[in-house]
């Protein structure tokens, strides 16, 4: 199969593009307001979706629904639940748009945070620090490994990838698949020196989970990936024009080269911010922005912010399986993405086939 990386998408049809943008983003909304109640009401504790509702009304000021009947209720909900369902929300919101920008920027759907090596990289910088840093490793220390060490990587791909004062799209991507090839083997051999009980978190740690969510972790997710979203809400209309082609973006003012550096390091704050506490959660960035394109049209003014949403809808949607299909058991995450987010993948793949290469 070929993919054509640097054609460029049809930009967005002048039908009613901003009113199925707004119904989505609505739908999206609605969704998420759902899924967090319900989310928040999953647990050893009983507690009702009426009673999560009151306890954040009361929080706020507001004397309306009931308490937590379970002595325990109030402490459960905002020491354990809601740091999980605000961090899966933020963490999803961040996957997502960096996929609906990677995708913007190299004109291809199946573009996604991974393919620049933001993933893979911070995964070598958490196993490091599990592996050397001694038998008691702070939470702490191997979220700011994986965050650091993703930043770094995405770095030395950009770096790699540049010609003559230029980086060439199909360059970017076969440097990130090269980058992504070395760091698999590092940390084959991170497993390979391992000792068992570090061998396990960092197999725990790919594989993804939202178990460890506390309010600081949280604090510096929601920092990260509001600048991150604020980023692409902004560059957003240059990423259309972009999708006229390079030469005609180039004649509109847009400085290509300046746009596609802006973009990478937005996702990979984005991608880093979203996989330092979690572990690695593959496929949200490419089947979430893939989705809200085939709704809402190609145009990244309404793209960004309804992937953004829709993200955060689909990785708590996953949370929630994670902690209800088996009773006492909390599935690992990126196990979960990965299952459902492989098949899709092959669809896309052979609907791309189909299209010859085209933009969906």
């Amino acid at each position: 199969m070929t993919v054509d990386l640097e054609k460029p998408p049809a930009l967005p049809d002048t039908g009613h593009p901003r009113r199925r943008a707004v119904l989505a983003f609505t739908g999206a909304v609605v969704a998420l307001v759902v899924l967090a109640l319900a989310s928040a009401a999953i647990g050893q504790v009983p507690t009702s979706p009426a009673e999560v509702a009151g306890s954040v009304a009361h929080r706020i000021g507001l004397d309306w629904g009931p308490l937590p009947a379970h002595p325990a209720g109030e402490v459960t909900l905002w020491e354990v639940r809601f740091p999980r369902v605000v961090l899966a929300i933020l963490v999803g919101a961040a996957l997502a748009t960096a996929g609906a920008l990677l995708q913007g920027v190299f004109a291809n759907p199946l573009a996604e945070p991974g393919v620049i090596g933001v993933s893979a990289g911070a995964a070598v910088g958490a196993g490091t620090v599990i592996v050397f840093g001694g038998a008691f490793v702070a939470a702490w220390s191997v979220a700011a490994a994986a965050f650091a060490a993703g930043l770094i990587t995405t770095a030395l791909v950009y770096v790699l990838s540049r010609a003559n004062g230029r980086t060439e799209v199909v360059t970017l991507v076969l440097t990130g698949v090269a980058i992504n090839a070395f760091a698999g083997g590092l940390i084959a051999f991170l497993l390979f020196v391992a000792s068992p009980a570090a061998r396990d978190q960092i197999v725990f740690w790919q594989l993804g989970s939202l178990n460890g969510a506390t309010w600081d972790a949280v604090t510096v997710v929601a920092i990260l990936t509001a600048a991150g979203v604020a980023a692409a809400v902004l560059v957003a209309p240059r990423l259309d024009l972009l999708a006229l082609g390079e030469s005609a973006a180039r004649h509109l003012g847009v400085d290509v080269e300046r746009l596609r550096r802006t973009v990478i390091v937005i996702v990979a704050v984005l991608t880093t911010a979203g996989v330092a506490f979690t572990g690695i959660i593959l496929f949200v960035g490419l089947i979430v922005p893939h989705v809200v394109r085939m709704v809402v049209g190609p145009g990244h003014r309404a793209l960004v912010p309804v992937s953004a949403v829709t993200g955060a809808v689909v990785l708590l949607a996953a949370d929630v399986a994670a902690r209800s299909l088996v009773d006492n058991a909390d599935l690992p995450l990126g196990m979960l993405t990965s299952l459902i987010g492989a098949p899709f993948f092959f669809w896309l793949l052979r609907r791309t086939r189909a299209r010859a290469g085209g933009w969906a």
